[in-house]
């Protein structure tokens, strides 16, 4: 088969969940005999084509259709839920020979353009929903557009013409990767082939870490318990409740560190993080490294420095760095939003609590650093869960089979 994904981004410098799944699930595709490639906007990427473990990346020009958008603006969307177009794009998907289905990573209008072309080549596309679409809090979805406030939106006609607001309901297969989605898609497309297709990990690679390098190059003690988030430093990570954490732990565990991992695709929420540190005086307890290559060494060197794993979340499609820190052997902590509940077995391989309730975070951080056999037998039960039950070429046999499906199913066929 020849796949074309098409995400919104995709560049090493702001790489995120979403960029892991699409290029290790790729890799896996090509193993079993595929012909895949990443089609993709050049947002935010220093090349229009490259090469990625094997996988070819092309980039094509685009732009947001409206009048009075500053620069500043139009970098805002770049990072975060901007609803772009590229005629570049669809002319190049469209002159692509051979292709069997389209799987698309995002929805709006550059989903539209997936659909479109899908229609014309008389072949199936698929849409994965990574960062959640129906089960995002009101508040949250509101900031994806916010940064093109004040500017004039013109470019309605275009999400008409490629039927922007059909890609759900028109795609052959929805995949969803959190569980709590996949329920509400299918109640509101019954009949449809909505899937759960949960994110995986490397396991092997996030196996082989060195702590005492990571806390050496970050100037972080020996002895200090640290707990470690990472994530992208956005309202949605909720990096403050992990400050708050961090401050009620440290009544009991004085010499708790913490530190913040993440690409900043929220500026001003940085500073807020910044501020707030300072404003708890907690500027010396706090390593904040705002992003690290998806690739690199010194993030699987982070987790295993790290004594508790801490994902406070607001909303949570998935968590696939709870899949990391589970692979890394570290013991995890997290909010109960979104998919996290479905595949994280409280009190079993991890501690939950509520979102936002910062005392709960704290008492259930203390634990795992007080309890060293709740913590190990934790851990361990996590690490095994990764490597059994989320190992990339299972996955990609699932996405092959779902394929096939799709292909063989394909009303469109002439």
């Amino acid at each position: 088969m020849k796949i074309i994904h098409v995400p919104r981004r995709f560049t090493r410098s702001e790489w995120g969940g979403t960029e892991t799944v699409i290029l290790e699930t790729c890799k896996w595709l090509r193993k079993l005999g595929h012909e895949v490639e990443i089609l993709c906007p050049n947002a935010l990427a220093a090349s229009d084509e490259e090469e990625m473990e094997g996988v070819r990346v092309r980039r094509a020009p685009y732009f947001y259709p409206y009048l009075g958008l500053s620069r500043e603006a139009r970098r805002m969307l770049d990072l975060k839920g901007g609803n772009l177009f590229s005629f570049s794009l669809m002319r190049r998907l469209k002159k692509m020979a051979g292709v069997d289905v389209i799987h698309a990573h995002t929805g709006k209008r550059l989903g539209g353009i997936c659909r479109h072309v899908a229609r014309k080549k008389r072949i199936p596309y698929v849409l994965s929903l990574h960062g959640g679409a129906l089960d995002v809090p009101a508040a949250e979805a509101a900031t994806w557009t916010e940064p093109a406030r004040g500017a004039w939106e013109w470019g309605k006609a275009l999400g008409w013409w490629v039927g922007s607001r059909r890609v759900m309901d028109d795609a052959a297969a929805v995949i969803c990767v959190g569980k709590r989605e996949q329920e509400i898609v299918a109640a509101r497309l019954p009949g449809h082939r909505v899937v759960y297709q949960p994110n995986g990990v490397d396991a092997a690679r996030f196996a082989q870490g060195d702590g005492q390098r990571f806390r050496a190059l970050r100037a972080i003690p020996r002895e200090a318990k640290l707990v470690l988030t990472v994530g992208r430093i956005d309202p949605q990570k909720n990096q403050r409740l992990a400050l708050a954490i961090l401050a009620e732990v440290m009544k009991t565990e004085p010499d708790a560190r913490l530190a913040l991992v993440g690409h900043v695709t929220n500026p001003a929420y940085r500073d807020e993080v910044a501020a707030e540190m300072r404003q708890r005086g907690l500027d010396g307890r706090v390593t904040l490294i705002e992003g690290l290559d998806g690739a690199s060494q010194e993030l699987v060197d982070a987790y295993h420095a790290a004594d508790v794993f801490l994902l406070p979340s607001a909303h949570e499609p998935f968590g696939i760095v709870i899949l990391e820190a589970w692979a890394a052997g570290r013991p995890v902590v997290a909010t109960r939003v979104g998919g996290v509940p479905w595949f994280v077995a409280d009190g079993k391989d991890g501690l939950l609590f509520e979102s936002n309730d910062a005392a709960a975070g704290a008492a259930a951080v203390a634990r795992m650093l007080k309890d060293k056999p709740l913590a190990a037998r934790l851990a361990s039960a996590g690490q095994r869960k990764a490597r059994e039950e989320y190992g990339w070429e299972g996955i990609a046999r699932r996405l092959a089979g779902l394929y096939e499906e799709v292909i063989r199913e394909n009303p469109l066929r002439q």
